[in-house]
């Protein structure tokens, strides 16, 4: 879905000629419409769209379950990129981009929303259940609306309890990139907070570690 006819063709184009099914929508309705009638693997979806906003179609579709979104963004409007990754966006793209980067970012957001055959046994700690397989998270039983890379961020810490990670590692680890802009990854440890923490001002379990990163701390200890 992209305000631009040219840029939505070669982004179709590139995507179909890379083996995926392509719906487009050429407005923000009509893309929620289309959604609502097939729901999708997953949205890559442009910030300026006519008749509603990237940043609420992906609101909309966020209330109605959860897809990986990829955002396209225009470059330099860093407060944009932010936006899209506190609406929920798992990824974006700076535009004018490669459409080969693109499809990277597709194949490795799909195939980090698939449970691998690898994925492991439920992970818990203070009171939060990950099970890796079925990508479902709970808190004290209740289930977390959590987005593909939130999951991925929790059952991460969930892995390595009471270890400091930079960004640069979590970057690594868990977005499955070697470079790439930083505050990503600091607006999913705010929107994870957000989810998991009693009171996420003061937070508890994902602690920060001046000069370091974060560090997950299941007994939940207040400095």
């Amino acid at each position: 879905m992209d305000d631009d006819p040219t840029v939505a063709e070669v982004v179709a184009g590139y995507l179909d000629r890379a083996g995926y099914a392509v719906d487009r929508a050429d407005d923000g309705p009509a893309a929620l419409g289309r959604a609502g009638a097939q729901w999708p693997d997953l949205v890559v979806l442009d910030l300026m769209l006519p008749g509603m906003d990237g940043l609420e179609v992906c609101r909309r579709l966020r209330e109605r379950g959860a897809v990986p979104v990829i955002m396209l963004t225009a470059r330099g409007d860093e407060d944009d990129r932010i936006l899209g990754l506190e609406v929920g966006a798992d990824d974006y793209v700076t535009k004018p981009f490669s459409p080969r980067e693109l499809v990277l970012r597709v194949e490795s957001v799909l195939r980090r929303s698939r449970p691998a055959a690898d994925a492991g046994h439920r992970l818990a700690a203070a009171g939060l259940s990950v099970d890796p397989e079925a990508r479902r998270a709970t808190k004290n039983g209740a289930e977390l609306a959590l987005t593909l890379r939130e999951f991925d961020l929790l059952a991460f810490f969930l892995r390595h309890p009471g270890r400091a990670f930079g960004r640069e590692d979590l970057m690594r680890e868990v977005w499955g990139w070697d470079f790439g802009d930083l505050s990503t990854v600091t607006v999913h440890v705010r929107r994870l907070r957000g989810k998991i923490e009693d009171d996420p001002a003061r937070p508890r379990l994902i602690r920060t570690v001046w000069g370091v990163g974060y560090r997950f701390e299941p007994g939940g200890a207040v400095d």
